[in-house]
Order: C-alpha cells, then structure tokens, then sequence
C-alpha cells in the first residue's frame, strides 16, 4: 500500500522543503532529531504547511541517501528511503527508526524532537543532562549506581543509616544486611563504590537513601517531592520536602494518614479494616514515584489527594519498553536499577518486581476501579486511584474466598471478578484486555474462577461468555440480579423466537440477536438448531435470509 502524505507535522512527522536543495548537513541533523525521539517520517519535498513542491534536480536519484545517512550518523541511522509522487510531483518518504541509543551527527551535533507549548514540532539541541536522561530511559545508563561529583562520605548521615536498619526489620526486608558493619552495608546496597585510589565516595543511590538534607539540596538537586490535600479547590496542605527516601516515605505516610478515615467490616469473626485508601498501594505508588523519576530532569514527585482520588505523578515518562498496555505483564525494567533492588532488599517495595500488582490489589480488593495511568505521557508518569466508597460485599466475598484458599487471590482473578461486578457478564477476549494477556489465558482464569463457585459460563465456543455464580449473588442479596444476568434457557430462547415469528411472520438473525440478548454466533446457533429440528425454516440468502416457521412450529402452533 503507497503511504499517504501526512496531513500536517507532528512529533513523529517532518516535512522538508527541497526548491533550494536541502544540504546534506541539514537533512541530517533532521533525521538525528526524528531518531532521538520517537523516530518517524521526513518527507522531503514537501514545505512546511504539507504542500508538496518536489525534490531538486540533484535528488531526483535517491539511492545513494541511506549510505549518507549511515555515514554522518554515530551510532549509524539506517534508514528506508521511497520515492513517490504526490499531486504530480516527485518526493522522497524517508523512514526514520527510534534509535536505542543517543544519536549525533558525525559532527557531534545532538538534536531531539519535542512539541512546543502552541502543540507545533520542532527540533531543539540536547542538551547533556538530556542525553543521560535518554540513555538513562533506554536502559543504556544506571544514574542511581554512578558517584556523584562532588560528594564525600562525610554527606550521609548516621541517622539514615539507623532509619535503614529499622526499616529493613519494619518491612521485613533482607536480614542479611542487619548483620553487616556500616562499609560493607553501604557496598551489599550500592550506596557507595571505591575510587580507583581506594577511597570511598557516595552513589546516587547512596545519596537518595542517606544523604543529608543540605548535600541533596546541594548534590541532588532534582530531588523533591510535595504532600498536598485539595479539598473543593481549597488547599488544606500544601508543602515540598527534599528529604532521603526513607525519610520521605514515613513523612509522607504520617501526613497522609489523617487525611485517610478508615471503616470496618466484621466478617464472620474477624474485623477486617476498609480504609479510603489501601495503605500498601498508597506506599507502594509513592515508592514507586520517588524511586522511578528521572533524576536528571526537574520537578518535583506530587502525591496529591483531591475531592475523588488520590494522584501520584513524577517526572520522566516510563521507560523504553514499558507501556500503558503492558504494566500489568512486562518484565520490570526500572530506570534507575541500583537504586530498585536498594529498596527491594530493605523491604519497602515489592521484591518481585510487581509493584504495580500491590497497587491495582490495593483498589480492586475494595470493589473500586481500577488504578488509572492514562494522564501517563512522555514526560510524566500519573497514577491516579479513585476514593470512591467501597463495595462492603464485594470485599467480603474477597476475605472469605482468600481465607477459604489460604492465600491471596491471583491477581488475573481478582481482576476478573472486579470486570464481573462493574460489567455483570464477560467474554474471556473482554477480559482479556482487562489483564493485559492473549484470550487463552482469559479462559483459563474464567474456568478457575468457576471451579471456585464464583463465576459461571454460559453458552458454548466462540459465544461462550460468563457471569458470577448463583451463590454470589444469593450472598450479595442478589436473587433477581442473577437471573436477569443469567439470562433465559435455550428451550426459553426457542419460546420467545416462536412467539416473534408467530406475531411478525418471519425473523432475522439480528432480531434473534436483540430479542435474545445473544451473540452472533449464539443467535446463529439457535436458528441453525431450530432449523435442524424443523421448528424455523430458511429462506432467503445473505443478508436477505430470513426463517418462517416450519412444518414441527406450524403443527405446535395449531397444537396451542
């Protein structure tokens, strides 16, 4: 299929004007900048407002660009070239691929594509501290693990060291490390490595654990972090700290506590808490914020309750790899390594590297929506968790199904019975979607969730969909619900189609559909049963076919 030219420029799109001949060096400067971003399109011959106005005599032959290209790109660009012709005039489609990692001109020129403030492209120098902040997304560069310039041992405090030690005993993290003197602690950590004359000198990771407040403001200086509580556009609290992590998350933790009432539920019993927000996704969404921001940019990591929900947002966007499609199921790929497994083995997140698991359990668990990431751009990462009441039933169900199994529900179960409650019936490809997996393993969380006696299937094959099980209902109070959702027998869905054709004289297979409340491929097997017992008869081809009743309807009709 020919490309089409786009209708506009955009962060992935470039067009070029080639009237004058565009110099080598600009065209490649260009490429640099589309390749440092996203990658995309430089379409040459084309201005700037999408007309195209053809390439120049010395490019009508396009053959030799890619190896230009190559030559004056470090690393190489390689880069697809088409020639086309658009309104009657010929230009050149030039296939930009994202680079994995940081690209200059051969003569050292380092651009990037952003999108100003008007929401118009264009290409602006990177600078230093951006091409580390590059490499540092593309899993090229760990900052967290590297010296910090300038820093010495006398800039972490004892006190944070006895904090860690607390807090590896709190969290219940690697009790290994409580049995290490002070230097080899900081060197199992990370928090510090040897010069080459054998002396001792802090990492980032050392710094953002146990850095003094005026060595981070001094060494780390986009490091910050803000609790603010706005209430019907009213600030209650507002204030910015730059304190080491571990003190920042007890702050940040004692502060938020009495903005975070808390109700209880007795089930059977036991007395099981149901606070506004689960505290382990709360620690676990800051944590992450403050140990996944990119520390080369500024700005500060916002933890911000509002009217309706609680919203964490930090600066840089997720890493290369990772993306709103697949966070509940891509390998944990932190963008400052070191400074994750530090706070893996003291304890405060999750060790597995599933921390967005605790967090979505932390919501469902409670009958609340699901975490929300869409606000998630380029530049920032926005997770924000809806304060809506919970559901007191469904979370009942939730303690006695996990004390039954002794265990937590897997979480593609929990989300399952979550999309079961808000939705009332699913499909395993709906579901699928939901848990962020093939329809397969849909399937099969769906089938463990019936040999529980939570869920039931209905219909068969392609059609076959599922709601939660008789029994729930009935303990929810439910008994009507359950049946409407259930929906009817087919001997039932056989009556109500006689009846239609009996008052219209004929039906069609999406007027079974609609009357039914069945699928395509349920209707479709319903009227190929009724045929195939004599009870409709076809007429009609394609979209044209329709069913009459047949010899066995007719006779049940005079029978009636």
């Amino acid at each position: 299929m020919t490309p089409r030219l786009p209708p506009a420029e955009s962060l992935t799109v470039e067009f070029k004007s080639d009237r004058k001949r565009l110099s080598d060096n600009e065209l490649v400067e260009a490429i640099v900048c589309l390749a440092n971003a996203e990658g995309g399109e430089l379409w040459l011959g084309v201005e700037d407002d999408g007309t195209p106005t053809g390439l120049h005599a010395e490019h009508q032959m396009l053959d030799g660009l890619p190896g230009l290209v190559a030559a004056r790109t470090s690393p190489s660009v390689n880069v697809t070239v088409q020639a086309l012709e658009v309104d009657g005039v010929s230009v050149a489609r030039i296939a930009v691929p994202k680079a994995r990692s940081v690209v200059a001109t051969s003569g050292g020129v380092y651009l990037r594509r952003r999108i100003r403030h008007d929401g118009q492209p264009e290409c602006v120098p990177m600078l230093p501290h951006e091409r580390e902040s590059r490499a540092s997304t593309l899993g090229l560069v760990d900052v967290s693990a590297l010296p910090v310039a300038g820093a010495t041992l006398a800039d972490l405090d004892p006190l944070e060291r006895e904090r860690l030690r607390q807090a590896v005993q709190q969290y219940g993290g690697d009790r290994v490390l409580l049995e290490l003197d002070d230097e080899a602690l900081d060197g199992a950590l990370g928090l510090t490595v040897r010069e080459p004359d054998g002396s001792r000198v802090p990492t980032l990771t050392g710094l953002l654990l146990l850095g003094r407040e005026s060595a981070l403001r001094n060494r780390v200086p986009t490091h910050e972090f803000a609790f603010q509580v706005l209430a019907q556009q009213a600030v209650r609290f507002n204030e910015f700290r730059r304190f080491p992590l571990l003190k920042a998350l007890e702050w940040l933790e004692t502060n938020f506590r009495p903005y975070n009432p808390e109700e209880e539920l007795q089930v059977g019993l036991f007395r099981v808490p149901v606070p506004m927000v689960d505290m382990a996704a709360f620690r676990e969404a800051v944590a992450n914020a403050l140990i996944h921001r990119d520390y080369h940019r500024l700005g500060a990591v916002h933890v911000r309750l509002e009217d309706d929900a609680l919203v964490v947002s930090n600066p840089g966007g997720l890493v290369e790899g990772v993306t709103l499609a697949n966070l509940l199921v891509t390998e944990p790929r932190p963008r400052n390594r070191a400074l994750a497994d530090a706070m893996k083995r003291i304890g405060v997140v999750e060790r597995s590297g599933r921390g967005v698991d605790t967090i979505y359990r932390g919501m469902l668990k409670f009958g609340r929506p699901a975490p929300d990431y869409s606000r998630t751009d380029a530049h920032n990462v926005v997770v924000r968790l809806p304060t809506e009441p919970a559901d007191l039933d469904f979370r009942r169900l939730v303690v006695e199904e996990e004390r039954r199994r002794g265990a937590e529900l897997p979480i593609d179960s929990l989300i399952a019975l979550a999309a079961l409650r808000e939705l009332k019936r699913v499909t395993a490809d709906e579901l699928a979607g939901r848990i962020q997996r093939d329809a397969a393993s849909a399937k099969r969380t769906l089938e463990a969730l019936i040999e529980a006696g939570l869920v039931e299937a209905h219909g068969a094959a392609r059609g076959r969909s599922y709601t939660l099980s008789a029994a729930v209902y009935q303990r929810r109070g439910e008994k009507a619900a359950y049946t409407r959702q259930a929906g009817f027998t087919p001997i039932q869905h056989e009556q109500m189609v006689l009846n239609y054709v009996r008052q219209h004289g004929q039906i069609r297979r999406a007027e079974v559909m609609d009357l039914c409340r069945l699928s395509e491929g349920q209707a479709k097997d319903l009227l190929k049963r009724m045929q195939g017992n004599g009870l409709l008869k076809l007429e009609g081809a394609g979209r044209g076919a329709f069913y009459r009743l047949g010899e066995r309807g007719l006779k049940t009709d005079e029978n009636g």
